[in-house]
């Protein structure tokens, strides 16, 4: 995703880091970059505004239920492993808790 506008950061950089930013799990220095970023890329602040949301939904609609400490650590890796081109396995060949 790119809006065709030179940045000073990467539109692919911002996307690849997005949950940090969410997440308050960077650093002041970086999340500056990030809202200079968005304040000049349009389809990037949509992009935001769109997990902002679903970041909300779930947080409202799933926030009372407790989670395994793992789930995060595993949602990531088959959001890298999608980043990077590949397919996640399917649910169905998952072990059964």
């Amino acid at each position: 995703m790119s809006c065709g506008k030179p940045h000073e950061t990467d539109c692919s950089e911002i996307l690849n880091h997005l949950y940090e930013y969410l997440d308050s799990e960077m650093p002041e220095a970086e999340r500056k970059k990030f809202r200079v970023h968005m304040e000049e890329c349009s389809p990037c602040l949509e992009k935001y505004g769109l997990e902002q949301a679903v970041k909300k939904l779930v947080k409202r609609c799933c926030g009372h239920d407790e989670v395994p400490a793992d789930l995060r650590t595993k949602v990531m890796e088959r959001i890298d492993v999608i980043r990077n081109g590949g397919t996640p396995s399917s649910l169905s060949e998952q072990p059964a808790d």
